[in-house]
Protein backbone atom coordinates (compact mmCIF):
# COMPACT_ATOMS: atom_id res chain seq x y z
CA UNK A 1 0.00 0.00 0.00
CA UNK A 2 1.16 3.52 -0.81
CA UNK A 3 0.15 6.58 1.20
CA UNK A 4 -1.74 9.67 0.04
CA UNK A 5 0.65 11.94 1.93
CA UNK A 6 3.76 11.64 4.08
CA UNK A 7 4.59 13.57 7.24
CA UNK A 8 8.02 14.07 8.79
CA UNK A 9 8.22 15.16 12.44
CA UNK A 10 6.21 13.33 15.07
CA UNK A 11 6.04 15.87 17.87
CA UNK A 12 2.53 16.49 19.20
CA UNK A 13 1.42 18.74 16.29
CA UNK A 14 2.72 16.26 13.71
CA UNK A 15 1.11 13.27 15.40
CA UNK A 16 -2.26 15.04 15.70
CA UNK A 17 -2.24 16.09 12.04
CA UNK A 18 -1.52 12.49 11.02
CA UNK A 19 -4.44 11.21 13.10
CA UNK A 20 -6.68 13.98 11.71
CA UNK A 21 -5.78 13.07 8.12
CA UNK A 22 -6.32 9.38 8.82
CA UNK A 23 -9.72 10.09 10.41
CA UNK A 24 -10.73 11.71 7.12
CA UNK A 25 -9.81 8.69 5.05
CA UNK A 26 -6.27 9.54 3.96
CA UNK A 27 -3.43 7.07 4.28
CA UNK A 28 -0.30 8.62 5.79
CA UNK A 29 3.35 7.57 5.78
CA UNK A 30 5.32 8.85 8.77
CA UNK A 31 9.00 9.35 9.56
CA UNK A 32 10.84 10.80 12.52
CA UNK A 33 14.57 11.38 12.81
CA UNK A 34 14.47 9.54 16.15
CA UNK A 35 13.18 6.08 15.22
CA UNK A 36 11.98 5.42 18.76
CA UNK A 37 9.46 8.26 18.40
CA UNK A 38 8.00 6.54 15.32
CA UNK A 39 7.69 3.24 17.17
CA UNK A 40 6.03 4.92 20.16
CA UNK A 41 3.52 6.62 17.87
CA UNK A 42 2.68 3.41 15.99
CA UNK A 43 2.29 1.45 19.23
CA UNK A 44 0.38 4.26 20.96
CA UNK A 45 -1.95 6.83 19.31
CA UNK A 46 -1.75 5.13 15.88
CA UNK A 47 -2.20 1.59 17.19
CA UNK A 48 -4.61 -0.41 15.03
CA UNK A 49 -4.63 2.13 12.19
CA UNK A 50 -3.51 0.08 9.22
CA UNK A 51 -3.40 3.07 6.87
CA UNK A 52 -0.74 4.85 8.90
CA UNK A 53 2.56 3.53 7.59
CA UNK A 54 5.67 3.75 9.73
CA UNK A 55 9.02 4.11 7.95
CA UNK A 56 12.57 3.91 9.28
CA UNK A 57 14.54 5.75 6.59
CA UNK A 58 14.03 8.61 4.15
CA UNK A 59 14.32 6.16 1.24
CA UNK A 60 11.59 3.94 2.70
CA UNK A 61 9.47 7.00 3.51
CA UNK A 62 9.57 8.42 -0.03
CA UNK A 63 9.00 4.98 -1.58
CA UNK A 64 5.80 4.65 0.47
CA UNK A 65 4.18 7.69 -1.21
CA UNK A 66 1.83 7.86 -4.20
CA UNK A 67 2.82 10.14 -7.08
CA UNK A 68 2.91 13.05 -7.13
CA UNK A 69 4.55 12.61 -3.75
CA UNK A 70 3.32 14.93 -1.01
CA UNK A 71 5.88 15.40 1.76
CA UNK A 72 4.79 17.51 4.74
CA UNK A 73 7.41 18.76 7.21
CA UNK A 74 6.33 19.44 10.79
CA UNK A 75 9.76 20.29 12.19
CA UNK A 76 11.42 23.25 13.89
CA UNK A 77 11.54 26.36 11.68
CA UNK A 78 14.86 27.52 10.24
CA UNK A 79 17.84 25.37 9.32
CA UNK A 80 16.09 22.13 10.30
CA UNK A 81 13.57 22.62 7.48
CA UNK A 82 16.35 23.15 4.96
CA UNK A 83 18.19 20.05 6.19
CA UNK A 84 15.14 17.84 5.73
CA UNK A 85 14.49 19.32 2.29
CA UNK A 86 18.06 18.39 1.35
CA UNK A 87 17.49 14.87 2.70
CA UNK A 88 14.34 14.16 0.67
CA UNK A 89 15.29 16.00 -2.54
CA UNK A 90 17.50 13.25 -4.03
CA UNK A 91 14.57 10.83 -3.81
CA UNK A 92 11.93 13.08 -5.39
CA UNK A 93 10.92 13.63 -9.03
CA UNK A 94 9.68 16.61 -11.00
CA UNK A 95 6.16 17.54 -9.92
CA UNK A 96 6.50 16.19 -6.37
CA UNK A 97 5.48 18.49 -3.53
CA UNK A 98 7.18 19.58 -0.30
CA UNK A 99 4.99 21.23 2.34
CA UNK A 100 6.42 23.17 5.28
CA UNK A 101 3.77 23.28 8.00
CA UNK A 102 5.93 24.89 10.70
CA UNK A 103 6.09 28.49 11.90
CA UNK A 104 8.62 29.52 9.26
CA UNK A 105 9.52 33.12 8.52
CA UNK A 106 7.95 34.14 5.20
CA UNK A 107 11.25 35.16 3.48
CA UNK A 108 12.37 31.54 3.91
CA UNK A 109 9.22 30.38 2.13
CA UNK A 110 9.86 32.85 -0.70
CA UNK A 111 13.39 31.48 -1.06
CA UNK A 112 12.32 27.83 -0.88
CA UNK A 113 9.54 28.26 -3.43
CA UNK A 114 11.96 29.76 -5.93
CA UNK A 115 14.88 27.39 -5.35
CA UNK A 116 12.72 24.23 -5.44
CA UNK A 117 10.91 25.41 -8.56
CA UNK A 118 14.28 25.48 -10.31
CA UNK A 119 14.65 21.79 -9.41
CA UNK A 120 11.17 20.89 -10.64
CA UNK A 121 9.74 20.51 -7.12
CA UNK A 122 6.59 22.32 -6.00
CA UNK A 123 6.70 23.98 -2.58
CA UNK A 124 3.95 24.99 -0.17
CA UNK A 125 4.64 27.03 2.97
CA UNK A 126 1.53 26.76 5.10
CA UNK A 127 0.58 28.33 8.39
CA UNK A 128 -1.25 25.97 10.75
CA UNK A 129 -3.06 27.53 13.71
CA UNK A 130 -5.06 26.04 16.54
CA UNK A 131 -2.45 24.35 18.67
CA UNK A 132 -2.56 20.67 19.56
CA UNK A 133 -6.36 20.45 19.71
CA UNK A 134 -6.74 22.23 16.38
CA UNK A 135 -4.24 19.93 14.69
CA UNK A 136 -6.18 16.90 15.96
CA UNK A 137 -9.74 18.00 15.27
CA UNK A 138 -9.53 20.88 12.77
CA UNK A 139 -6.99 23.70 12.49
CA UNK A 140 -7.01 26.86 10.43
CA UNK A 141 -4.68 26.19 7.49
CA UNK A 142 -3.12 29.01 5.43
CA UNK A 143 -1.23 27.61 2.40
CA UNK A 144 0.87 29.63 -0.02
CA UNK A 145 3.73 28.86 -2.39
CA UNK A 146 3.65 27.42 -5.89
CA UNK A 147 0.02 27.58 -7.10
CA UNK A 148 0.53 24.45 -9.21
CA UNK A 149 0.76 22.44 -5.98
CA UNK A 150 -2.64 23.49 -4.60
CA UNK A 151 -4.88 21.08 -6.57
CA UNK A 152 -2.83 18.12 -5.30
CA UNK A 153 -3.33 18.98 -1.61
CA UNK A 154 -6.62 20.91 -1.62
CA UNK A 155 -8.85 17.94 -0.78
CA UNK A 156 -6.61 16.80 2.08
CA UNK A 157 -6.20 20.24 3.63
CA UNK A 158 -9.83 21.32 3.32
CA UNK A 159 -11.02 17.97 4.70
CA UNK A 160 -8.93 18.20 7.87
CA UNK A 161 -9.38 21.95 8.43
CA UNK A 162 -11.82 23.45 10.90
CA UNK A 163 -15.21 24.43 9.52
CA UNK A 164 -16.75 27.86 9.92
CA UNK A 165 -20.31 28.06 11.32
CA UNK A 166 -21.70 28.00 7.77
CA UNK A 167 -19.66 24.90 6.92
CA UNK A 168 -16.92 26.58 4.86
CA UNK A 169 -13.50 25.01 5.44
CA UNK A 170 -11.08 27.32 7.27
CA UNK A 171 -8.50 26.74 4.56
CA UNK A 172 -8.03 28.12 1.07
CA UNK A 173 -5.15 29.12 -1.15
CA UNK A 174 -3.64 32.35 0.17
CA UNK A 175 -1.19 33.37 -2.56
CA UNK A 176 2.23 32.99 -4.10
CA UNK A 177 5.56 31.97 -2.47
CA UNK A 178 5.60 33.36 1.11
CA UNK A 179 1.98 34.52 1.31
CA UNK A 180 0.74 31.64 3.46
CA UNK A 181 3.39 32.04 6.12
CA UNK A 182 2.98 35.84 5.95
CA UNK A 183 -0.72 35.60 6.74
CA UNK A 184 0.05 33.18 9.60
CA UNK A 185 2.66 35.66 10.89
CA UNK A 186 0.11 38.50 10.95
CA UNK A 187 -2.42 36.14 12.54
CA UNK A 188 0.07 35.65 15.35
CA UNK A 189 0.66 39.41 15.58
CA UNK A 190 -3.08 39.99 16.00
CA UNK A 191 -3.02 37.21 18.60
CA UNK A 192 -0.35 39.16 20.54
CA UNK A 193 -2.59 42.24 20.43
CA UNK A 194 -5.73 40.39 21.51
CA UNK A 195 -3.94 38.72 24.41
CA UNK A 196 -2.47 42.02 25.63
CA UNK A 197 -5.87 43.74 25.46
CA UNK A 198 -7.46 40.98 27.53
CA UNK A 199 -4.59 41.17 30.02
CA UNK A 200 -5.16 44.93 30.37
CA UNK A 201 -8.89 44.41 30.95
CA UNK A 202 -8.01 41.87 33.66
CA UNK A 203 -5.49 44.32 35.20
CA UNK A 204 -8.08 47.11 35.34
CA UNK A 205 -10.64 44.86 37.05
CA UNK A 206 -8.14 43.27 39.44
CA UNK A 207 -6.02 46.28 40.43
CA UNK A 208 -8.39 49.13 39.63
CA UNK A 209 -11.66 47.67 40.89
CA UNK A 210 -10.35 45.09 43.36
CA UNK A 211 -12.34 42.27 41.79
CA UNK A 212 -11.72 38.64 42.73
CA UNK A 213 -10.89 35.85 40.27
CA UNK A 214 -14.40 34.46 40.69
CA UNK A 215 -15.97 37.84 39.94
CA UNK A 216 -13.80 38.25 36.83
CA UNK A 217 -14.62 34.68 35.74
CA UNK A 218 -18.31 35.63 35.76
CA UNK A 219 -17.57 38.82 33.79
CA UNK A 220 -15.68 36.98 31.04
CA UNK A 221 -18.38 34.31 30.92
CA UNK A 222 -20.94 37.05 30.24
CA UNK A 223 -18.68 38.84 27.76
CA UNK A 224 -18.40 35.63 25.76
CA UNK A 225 -22.15 35.88 25.06
CA UNK A 226 -21.66 39.29 23.37
CA UNK A 227 -19.76 40.54 20.29
CA UNK A 228 -16.58 39.51 22.15
CA UNK A 229 -17.44 35.81 21.74
CA UNK A 230 -14.07 34.25 20.88
CA UNK A 231 -11.57 31.53 21.76
CA UNK A 232 -9.33 33.86 23.79
CA UNK A 233 -12.25 35.16 25.88
CA UNK A 234 -13.32 31.53 26.48
CA UNK A 235 -9.93 30.43 27.77
CA UNK A 236 -9.60 33.58 29.90
CA UNK A 237 -12.93 32.68 31.53
CA UNK A 238 -11.62 29.17 32.25
CA UNK A 239 -8.20 30.36 33.48
CA UNK A 240 -9.85 32.64 36.06
CA UNK A 241 -11.83 29.69 37.45
CA UNK A 242 -8.87 27.30 37.71
CA UNK A 243 -7.63 26.52 41.21
CA UNK A 244 -4.12 25.63 42.39
CA UNK A 245 -3.49 22.63 44.66
CA UNK A 246 -4.13 24.79 47.74
CA UNK A 247 -7.47 26.02 46.41
CA UNK A 248 -6.26 29.51 45.48
CA UNK A 249 -6.62 30.86 41.92
CA UNK A 250 -3.70 29.42 39.95
CA UNK A 251 -3.43 32.64 37.89
CA UNK A 252 -2.32 34.61 40.97
CA UNK A 253 0.63 32.22 41.45
CA UNK A 254 1.99 32.59 37.89
CA UNK A 255 5.03 34.85 37.43
CA UNK A 256 4.19 38.03 35.49
CA UNK A 257 7.00 37.73 32.92
CA UNK A 258 5.75 36.88 29.42
CA UNK A 259 7.64 34.83 26.87
CA UNK A 260 7.48 35.04 23.09
CA UNK A 261 8.62 32.94 20.14
CA UNK A 262 9.21 35.74 17.64
CA UNK A 263 6.23 35.87 15.27
CA UNK A 264 4.87 39.05 16.85
CA UNK A 265 8.30 40.62 16.51
CA UNK A 266 8.47 39.54 12.84
CA UNK A 267 5.08 41.19 12.25
CA UNK A 268 6.32 44.45 13.72
CA UNK A 269 9.62 44.39 11.83
CA UNK A 270 7.96 43.88 8.45
CA UNK A 271 5.32 46.52 9.27
CA UNK A 272 8.16 48.98 9.84
CA UNK A 273 9.75 47.94 6.54
CA UNK A 274 6.45 48.48 4.72
CA UNK A 275 5.52 51.66 6.62
CA UNK A 276 2.25 50.23 7.98
CA UNK A 277 1.18 51.63 11.39
CA UNK A 278 0.46 48.39 13.28
CA UNK A 279 0.92 50.22 16.55
CA UNK A 280 -1.15 47.87 18.69
CA UNK A 281 0.71 44.71 17.69
CA UNK A 282 4.09 46.37 18.22
CA UNK A 283 2.98 47.75 21.59
CA UNK A 284 1.88 44.24 22.60
CA UNK A 285 5.35 42.92 21.74
CA UNK A 286 6.98 45.71 23.77
CA UNK A 287 4.60 45.01 26.69
CA UNK A 288 5.94 41.45 26.82
CA UNK A 289 9.49 42.78 26.68
CA UNK A 290 8.78 45.13 29.60
CA UNK A 291 7.15 42.33 31.60
CA UNK A 292 10.27 40.20 31.21
CA UNK A 293 12.25 42.77 33.25
CA UNK A 294 10.60 41.46 36.41
CA UNK A 295 13.42 41.99 38.90
CA UNK A 296 14.11 45.48 37.52
CA UNK A 297 10.41 46.38 37.85
CA UNK A 298 10.32 45.16 41.44
CA UNK A 299 13.26 47.41 42.31
CA UNK A 300 11.65 50.34 40.47
CA UNK A 301 8.37 49.83 42.33
CA UNK A 302 10.17 50.59 45.58
CA UNK A 303 11.40 54.03 44.50
CA UNK A 304 9.10 55.32 41.73
CA UNK A 305 5.78 56.83 42.77
CA UNK A 306 2.43 56.98 41.05
CA UNK A 307 -1.02 58.42 41.77
CA UNK A 308 -2.67 57.69 45.13
CA UNK A 309 -6.15 57.83 43.59
CA UNK A 310 -8.56 54.91 43.98
CA UNK A 311 -11.62 54.18 41.86
CA UNK A 312 -14.77 55.72 43.32
CA UNK A 313 -17.31 55.43 40.52
CA UNK A 314 -19.97 52.89 39.55
CA UNK A 315 -18.14 49.56 39.39
CA UNK A 316 -20.74 47.78 37.25
CA UNK A 317 -20.83 50.65 34.74
CA UNK A 318 -17.03 50.72 34.54
CA UNK A 319 -16.87 46.96 33.85
CA UNK A 320 -19.22 47.54 30.92
CA UNK A 321 -17.00 50.44 29.78
CA UNK A 322 -14.01 48.07 29.84
CA UNK A 323 -15.96 45.61 27.68
CA UNK A 324 -16.65 48.31 25.10
CA UNK A 325 -13.05 49.53 25.20
CA UNK A 326 -11.89 45.95 24.64
CA UNK A 327 -14.25 45.53 21.69
CA UNK A 328 -13.22 48.81 20.06
CA UNK A 329 -9.52 48.09 20.56
CA UNK A 330 -9.93 44.55 19.21
CA UNK A 331 -11.45 46.01 16.03
CA UNK A 332 -8.38 48.25 15.70
CA UNK A 333 -6.11 45.22 16.12
CA UNK A 334 -7.77 43.44 13.19
CA UNK A 335 -7.90 46.68 11.19
CA UNK A 336 -4.14 47.08 11.47
CA UNK A 337 -3.49 43.42 10.70
CA UNK A 338 -5.56 43.50 7.51
CA UNK A 339 -3.89 46.80 6.54
CA UNK A 340 -0.54 45.07 6.79
CA UNK A 341 -1.63 42.06 4.73
CA UNK A 342 -3.01 44.35 2.01
CA UNK A 343 0.20 46.38 1.86
CA UNK A 344 2.32 43.21 1.81
CA UNK A 345 0.23 41.84 -1.06
CA UNK A 346 1.01 44.99 -3.07
CA UNK A 347 4.68 44.98 -2.10
CA UNK A 348 5.38 41.29 -2.68
CA UNK A 349 3.01 40.97 -5.65
CA UNK A 350 0.65 38.49 -3.99
CA UNK A 351 -2.99 38.12 -5.00
CA UNK A 352 -4.62 37.74 -1.57
CA UNK A 353 -8.39 37.56 -1.04
CA UNK A 354 -8.91 39.54 2.18
CA UNK A 355 -12.38 38.11 2.77
CA UNK A 356 -10.88 34.66 2.26
CA UNK A 357 -8.31 35.36 4.98
CA UNK A 358 -11.09 36.33 7.40
CA UNK A 359 -12.91 33.12 6.49
CA UNK A 360 -9.83 31.01 7.25
CA UNK A 361 -9.68 32.56 10.72
CA UNK A 362 -13.36 31.93 11.57
CA UNK A 363 -12.63 28.52 13.07
CA UNK A 364 -9.79 26.40 14.37
CA UNK A 365 -7.31 29.19 15.09
CA UNK A 366 -6.35 31.10 18.22
CA UNK A 367 -7.91 34.40 17.09
CA UNK A 368 -11.21 32.91 15.94
CA UNK A 369 -14.07 35.14 17.00
CA UNK A 370 -17.67 35.87 16.11
CA UNK A 371 -17.01 39.11 14.25
CA UNK A 372 -14.63 37.52 11.72
CA UNK A 373 -17.82 36.72 9.81
CA UNK A 374 -18.54 40.46 9.78
CA UNK A 375 -14.98 41.12 8.54
CA UNK A 376 -15.52 38.66 5.68
CA UNK A 377 -18.79 40.40 4.77
CA UNK A 378 -17.04 43.79 4.81
CA UNK A 379 -14.41 42.65 2.30
CA UNK A 380 -16.98 40.74 0.24
CA UNK A 381 -18.86 44.06 -0.14
CA UNK A 382 -15.69 45.98 -1.00
CA UNK A 383 -12.59 43.96 -1.84
CA UNK A 384 -10.57 47.21 -2.01
CA UNK A 385 -11.63 48.49 1.40
CA UNK A 386 -8.79 50.74 2.65
CA UNK A 387 -9.50 50.13 6.30
CA UNK A 388 -11.89 47.89 8.20
CA UNK A 389 -13.14 50.80 10.30
CA UNK A 390 -14.43 52.52 7.14
CA UNK A 391 -16.97 49.71 6.71
CA UNK A 392 -20.39 50.83 7.98
CA UNK A 393 -20.78 47.95 10.42
CA UNK A 394 -17.44 48.49 12.15
CA UNK A 395 -17.61 52.29 11.96
CA UNK A 396 -20.94 52.26 13.79
CA UNK A 397 -19.77 49.63 16.29
CA UNK A 398 -16.68 51.66 17.23
CA UNK A 399 -18.80 54.81 17.46
CA UNK A 400 -21.08 53.07 19.96
CA UNK A 401 -18.03 52.16 22.09
CA UNK A 402 -16.12 55.41 21.75
CA UNK A 403 -17.17 57.25 24.92
CA UNK A 404 -16.53 54.18 27.08
CA UNK A 405 -13.16 53.62 25.39
CA UNK A 406 -12.03 57.16 26.20
CA UNK A 407 -13.32 56.88 29.77
CA UNK A 408 -11.34 53.68 30.35
CA UNK A 409 -8.08 55.07 28.95
CA UNK A 410 -8.45 58.28 30.96
CA UNK A 411 -9.36 56.48 34.19
CA UNK A 412 -6.46 54.06 33.75
CA UNK A 413 -4.06 57.02 33.48
CA UNK A 414 -5.52 58.60 36.61
CA UNK A 415 -5.22 55.31 38.50
CA UNK A 416 -1.67 54.73 37.26
CA UNK A 417 -2.57 51.39 35.64
CA UNK A 418 -0.68 50.83 32.36
CA UNK A 419 -2.93 50.09 29.37
CA UNK A 420 -0.52 50.45 26.42
CA UNK A 421 -2.65 48.47 23.96
CA UNK A 422 -5.93 50.26 24.83
CA UNK A 423 -4.12 53.60 24.64
CA UNK A 424 -2.32 53.05 21.35
CA UNK A 425 -5.48 51.66 19.75
CA UNK A 426 -7.33 54.86 20.67
CA UNK A 427 -4.42 57.01 19.48
CA UNK A 428 -4.43 55.18 16.13
CA UNK A 429 -8.19 55.73 15.78
CA UNK A 430 -7.86 59.44 16.54
CA UNK A 431 -4.88 59.77 14.20
CA UNK A 432 -6.65 57.93 11.38
CA UNK A 433 -9.78 60.09 11.64
CA UNK A 434 -7.79 63.38 11.76
CA UNK A 435 -7.64 65.18 8.41
CA UNK A 436 -4.64 67.29 9.39
CA UNK A 437 -1.91 65.89 11.63
CA UNK A 438 1.13 67.83 12.93
CA UNK A 439 3.41 66.09 10.41
CA UNK A 440 3.83 69.47 8.68
CA UNK A 441 5.98 70.41 11.68
CA UNK A 442 8.03 67.21 11.22
CA UNK A 443 8.59 68.02 7.57
CA UNK A 444 9.63 71.58 8.37
CA UNK A 445 12.11 70.29 10.97
CA UNK A 446 13.52 67.71 8.53
CA UNK A 447 13.95 70.38 5.88
CA UNK A 448 15.52 72.77 8.38
CA UNK A 449 18.29 70.45 9.59
CA UNK A 450 18.69 68.13 6.59
CA UNK A 451 17.27 69.89 3.52
CA UNK A 452 14.91 66.90 3.08
CA UNK A 453 12.26 69.06 1.32
CA UNK A 454 8.50 69.17 1.83
CA UNK A 455 5.28 69.30 -0.18
CA UNK A 456 2.81 72.21 -0.01
CA UNK A 457 -0.95 72.20 0.56
CA UNK A 458 -1.40 74.67 -2.29
CA UNK A 459 0.61 72.62 -4.82
CA UNK A 460 0.07 69.18 -6.45
CA UNK A 461 1.32 66.07 -4.62
CA UNK A 462 4.76 65.04 -5.83
CA UNK A 463 6.11 68.59 -6.14
CA UNK A 464 8.82 69.23 -3.53
CA UNK A 465 10.21 72.43 -2.02
CA UNK A 466 13.17 73.45 0.12
CA UNK A 467 13.51 76.57 2.26
CA UNK A 468 16.78 78.20 3.33
CA UNK A 469 15.50 78.60 6.89
CA UNK A 470 18.54 80.42 8.34
CA UNK A 471 19.64 82.40 5.30
CA UNK A 472 23.03 80.72 5.43
CA UNK A 473 22.21 77.11 4.74
CA UNK A 474 22.10 77.30 0.97
CA UNK A 475 19.38 76.34 -1.47
CA UNK A 476 20.54 72.82 -2.36
CA UNK A 477 18.12 70.12 -1.11
CA UNK A 478 18.78 66.48 -0.29
CA UNK A 479 18.65 64.05 -3.20
CA UNK A 480 16.05 61.69 -1.73
CA UNK A 481 12.65 62.14 -0.17
CA UNK A 482 10.66 59.79 2.03
CA UNK A 483 7.31 60.91 3.44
Amino acid sequence: MQADIGLIGLAVMGQNLVLNMNDHGFSVAVFNRTAAKTEEFLAGPADGRETIIGTRSIEEFVAALKKPRRVMLMVKAGEVVDRFIEMVLPHLESGDIIIDGGNSHFPDSIRRTQSLREKGILFIGTGVSGGEEGARFGPSIMPGGDPKAWPAVKDIFQSIAAKAPDGDPCCDWVGEDGAGHYVKMVHNGIEYGDMQLIAEAYHLMRSGLGMSADEMHEVFAEWNKTELDSYLIEITRDILAYRDSDGSPLLENILDAAGQKGTGKWTGIDALELGVPVTLIVEAVFARALSSRKEERVRASEVLTGPKRTFSGDKTAFVEAIRKALLASKIISYTQGFMQIAEAARHYNWNIDMGGVANMWRGGCIIRSTFLGDIKRAFDKNARLDSLILDDFFRELIDSCQDSWRTVVAEAALLGIPVPAFSTALAFYDGYRTARLPANMLQAQRDYFGAHTYERLDKPRGEFFHTNWTGSGGNVSAGTYNA
